[in-house]
């Protein structure tokens, strides 16, 4: 007798209480109660025929493939639906159930298109393999009577094509929309013969409310939704699991390939982070990696004014280095320094911050996430001990109330956004804290059941706010802070919070949210079972960034939401690696694992292991960096995979600093905006042409597969050992995996990580992971804080530091679009841009009509650092008085008119609130103007489209 656990989608877990015993085809088995007929007997071996069937989905039962016969029982019931009951004999091989599939599978052919031998799915199509299962050899009806055969193709999206004359009407892949997704944008549309799949309303694919996620394409068993590479190319003859490149949610692919060539990339069903599921990015937008753009060949050139030549890679490296060496006899050794990319592996990383403290003798390195998350890193390291976030994805399952504050998961975490909407459309609430309405607001499928929809910059207010309500009323846990908790912290922090200050009615006039709301909202969170908070760049890039981070931990310590599933905080990391680029030291006040360079005892381990001496005084932050170039002592800079002319603030400050620094060193993929400024340019590898590891917003540590030889002939690994042995300081690693296993030798928390023991954990492992958690840690902060008893800290409310004047009257946020990914390098390359071809600025309709703008108009925006043109997107997804744009293309300029106010912790700039005046306009800014010409100078790449010369008058 076997006892097996199902795990069919519902299933409770086996306990002696609820197994039941059953018989199928005379083989006994005890399952838990629930499981389907059709999964028990896979457990024990026996696969019965199906087609509308699949692991992914709820069980339908529409094919009428999987029919099975009951003893005492009438008819043939469908496996799939049919749930396993206690004594039960079934049979599923009769001749009468294989005349009965025999028949149905008759009838799915009659109506299917006679090219096999052609279609692309050949040899991977289920409907031919079921056929074949159930010995089908001849169709007895013809093709002259009423069928489907003639139906039009749909060829509108530009990823797969929907061949409706292949369509069985299985339901598979309008469930997948529905369960897996969540976008509910499929439909069967018609009854009976006529019932067909259709997007919408009858609409095309790219027409409808689609998402281009490729869920319908993966649940598909015929080839009725087929990927067009495949049709050019066939089925892949190899394949390889790698990781995406994109955001933070690491989702798990297997690149099917054929030689050295992509034929598509599918969601991997055991990934840990996706679970199977994929978003239009990774799933389709991989095409940049072999775009015509890519840069090749090593160049320099002495001024950003000469062409650009063609070099050797030993030119190129030995020509670094001697310029940097020159710099630093010149001007001392503190002149130059790097940054470490938040697109690369973890182990590209750490080569690239040892190679600035052991090579170049300082700790001038910094990573974008200076410009995203690291007050994260700070907030959660001072109240909580670590810098990270405290569960896994799968967590929000068990959640009762969901607060999302300042993200918006749905366009930048699209693949962790379903699973929250489906534990939302389970019952669990949801409060969503935005300035906009965000689709987690106005989806007409999950509805938030509070939008505290507050002014920008009054994040602090609001989150003391909730505390206020949650103390005042008693609705704190006193037992879990007495227990866990420092007790005078907390009892400064209550003082401090029931200040009237603080009450919903006082921030109300601030934040322009209704105190009844904030009430309820808070009371809501504090008697949830499993509260958790999920946070974006919408907490993070504000002056009090790290103010409102140390708010939400304190939220969740007063609550007792922590230390166990449900609940938590979470930080909803923006790039593939941020959170990997911090763990391994890319800060300039930290060592690999969160250790500051100041530790005498730290500095000692690093120093025996890396044979050097290293200062002990923390380096400069890249706005530091640019300060310091315009005064002259900084004057050298090895960029790998940033483009930080694009994605920082105050882009005339960044261009100047870089205009007045000696020697840019730039690796890309892409001759990118920053590389305008340089002097040598290093090509890059993408992501399917290295060997290491990306870790996730949940710390999940993935391996990257290299599917494809470096295009331009070296790993971005092998580049930077190549200019530290330039430089004078020896680098011999032979692989990736002698790199992880020095980090593991160094940082506490990564001691049990390696290549191998990912590999025997299924693909993944989250840290910490060490002798005491040898298979990783998905929950931190069970029984304990890591800094051992959390630490309330207040979190005084001051406004931000941009203010609205009568010149400057509404004030500008920004945030990302589903389509287009960050400063864009990747998916302005790629079919995303027919969903989004450039940014917009959002705006009411009372500011707009103020202002006799209307929809489409070229409008400009003006700050106090510069101006910009857009065309104008009039909405009420903003309030009145505020304006949003997106940032993805270059030339729109997004960042020309952020300011330098920042962080008051970690310099992360404020993007999110600039106070603007928008106008009509009929010519692009005086920026734009350079920019064109700049370009057209530099024979650019940079960008696919520029703004045009002339600008029709606006509003005529």
């Amino acid at each position: 007798m076997n006892v097996l656990n199902s795990i069919d989608y519902g299933t409770p877990k086996s306990t002696s209480e609820n197994m039941v015993t059953l018989e199928i085809d005379g083989v006994e088995i005890t399952v838990p109660q629930g499981t389907s007929v059709m999964r028990a007997a896979a457990e024990v071996g026996i696969n019965v025929p199906k087609l509308c069937a699949t692991d992914s989905l709820e069980a339908f039962g529409s094919c009428r493939l999987c029919l099975v016969e009951i003893e005492g029982r009438r008819g043939y019931p469908a496996s799939c639906t049919t749930p396993a009951e206690a004594g039960m004999k079934i049979k599923t091989q009769t001749p009468k159930l294989a005349d009965i599939r025999r028949g149905v599978m008759e009838l799915y052919i009659s109506d299917h298109p006679l090219d096999c031998l052609t279609c692309p799915t050949n040899g991977n199509c289920e409907l031919q393999d079921m056929a074949g299962v159930v010995g089908l050899r001849d169709v007895r009806y013809g093709y002259d009577g009423e069928n489907h055969l003639k139906l039009e193709k749909d060829e509108s999206n530009p990823y797969f094509t929907y061949d409706a004359s292949k369509c069985i009407v299985c339901n598979r892949c309008v469930r997948a929309c529905e369960e897996t997704q969540g976008t509910f944008a499929l439909t069967i549309d018609g009854r009976g013969f006529a019932s067909r799949v259709a997007a919408s309303q009858n609409e095309s694919f790219i027409e409808s409310e689609c998402v281009s996620c490729g869920a319908c394409v993966d649940a598909c068993p015929t080839a009725t939704l087929t990927e067009k590479t495949v049709i050019m190319m066939g089925q892949g003859e190899h394949s390889k699991i790698t990781t995406c490149a994109y955001c933070g949610v690491g989702c798990s692919f297997k690149a099917e390939m054929k030689g050295n060539e992509v034929v598509r990339m599918v969601p991997n069903p055991d990934g840990k982070a996706n679970q199977g599921h994929a978003c239009v990015k990774g799933r389709f937008a991989w095409g940049y990696a072999t775009h015509k753009d890519r840069m090749l060949k090593p160049m320099i050139r002495s001024k950003i004014s000469d062409p650009w030549r063609e070099v050797s890679w030993e030119e190129a490296i030995n020509y670094t280095a001697s310029e940097f060496k020159r710099i630093q006899a010149k001007y001392g050794k503190d002149s130059i320094g790097g940054l470490v990319s938040s697109r690369c592996t973890n182990e590209e990383g750490y080569l690239v911050q040892k190679l600035v403290r052991a090579a170049f003798g300082n700790n001038n390195v910094d990573t974008c996430a200076r410009v995203c998350h690291s007050p994260t890193g700070y907030g959660l390291k001072v109240t909580l001990g670590e810098s990270a976030g405290t569960q896994t994805f799968e967590s929000v399952m068990k959640s009762d109330v969901i607060v999302v504050i300042g993200a918006n998961p749905v366009n930048a975490h699209p693949v962790f956004a379903s699973q929250m909407k489906r534990r939302i459309r389970q019952g669990a609430k949801l409060i969503v804290v935005d300035p906009r309405t965000t689709e987690m607001v106005k989806s007409p499928h999950v509805q938030a059941d509070y939008h505290l929809k507050l002014m920008p910059g009054t994040n602090v207010a609001i989150v003391n706010a909730l505390a206020y309500v949650i103390l005042s009323e008693k609705l704190h846990k006193p037992e879990f802070i007495a227990e866990r908790c420092e007790a005078d912290s907390f009892k400064e922090w209550e003082h401090f919070i029931l200040q009237e200050e603080n009450s919903p009615e006082a921030v109300e006039k601030i934040s322009g949210v209704p105190a009844e709301d904030i009430r309820a909202a808070a009371r809501m969170y504090a008697n949830a079972k499993n509260g958790s908070i999920y946070y974006g760049l919408g907490v993070t890039e504000h002056a009090q960034g790290s103010t409102t981070v140390i708010g939400i931990a304190n939220l969740a310590m007063a609550t007792g939401n922590v230390g166990r599933e449900g609940v938590g905080v979470n930080p909803l990391r923006g790039q593939n690696n941020v959170q990997g680029s911090c763990d391994m030291g890319s800060f300039p006040h930290e060592l690999p694992g969160y250790r500051h360079v100041s530790d005498s005892t730290t500095r000692a381990e690093f120093e025996a292991a890396w044979n050097c001496v290293l200062d002990p005084e923390p380096g400069l932050r890249i706005p530091n960096m640019f300060d310091a170039a315009m005064d002259g002592t900084f004057m050298g800079l090895y960029c790998q995979g940033e483009d930080i002319v694009q994605s920082d603030p105050d882009t005339q400050h960044v261009t100047a600093a870089l205009s007045a620094m000696e020697c840019i060193v730039v690796q890309d993929i892409f001759l990118n905006e920053t590389a305008k400024y340089a002097h040598v340019f290093l090509p890059g590898s993408s992501f399917l042409e290295k060997d290491g590891t990306f870790t996730n917003a949940e710390r999940r540590i993935s391996r990257v597969r290299k599917v494809m030889p470096p295009k331009a002939g070296k790993g971005d690994w092998e580049v930077t050992c190549m200019l530290s042995n330039a430089l004078g300081y020896p680098m011999s690693y032979k692989h990736p995996r002698e790199i992880m296993d020095e980090i593991a030798s160094l940082t506490p928390t990564f001691t049990g990580v390696s290549f191998k023991r990912i590999d025997e954990l299924g693909g993944s492992i989250q840290w910490p992971c060490n002798d005491a958690a040898p298979e990783g840690t998905p929950t931190m902060h069970i029984g304990e804080f890591v800094r051992g008893k959390g630490k309330f800290i207040d979190t005084k409310y001051f406004g931000a530091g941009e203010k609205v004047t009568r010149k400057f009257p509404l004030i500008l946020t920004t945030g990302r679009i589903l389509s287009q990914y960050n400063v864009g390098a990747q998916t302005r390359r790629t079919h995303n841009n027919m969903w989004h071809s450039e940014d917009r600025l959002e705006i009411h309709p009372q500011d707009a009509l103020d202002r006799g703008i209307k929809h489409n108009d070229w409008v400009g925006i003006e700050s106090r650092a510069g101006q910009t043109v857009l065309r104008a997107e009039i909405t009420e997804n903003v309030q009145p008085g505020v304006v949003y744009t997106t940032f993805h293309f270059p030339e729109s300029g997004a960042n020309v008119i952020t300011t330098s106010s920042s962080d008051w912790a970690t310099n992360c700039p404020e993007y999110k609130v600039t106070a603007v005046q928008v106008m009509p306009v009929t010519q692009p800014s005086e920026w734009q103007s350079t920019y064109n010409r700049f370009n057209t100078e530099q024979e650019s790449f940079a960008s696919d489209k520029l703004i045009p010369k002339e600008v029709s008058t606006a509003g005529k």
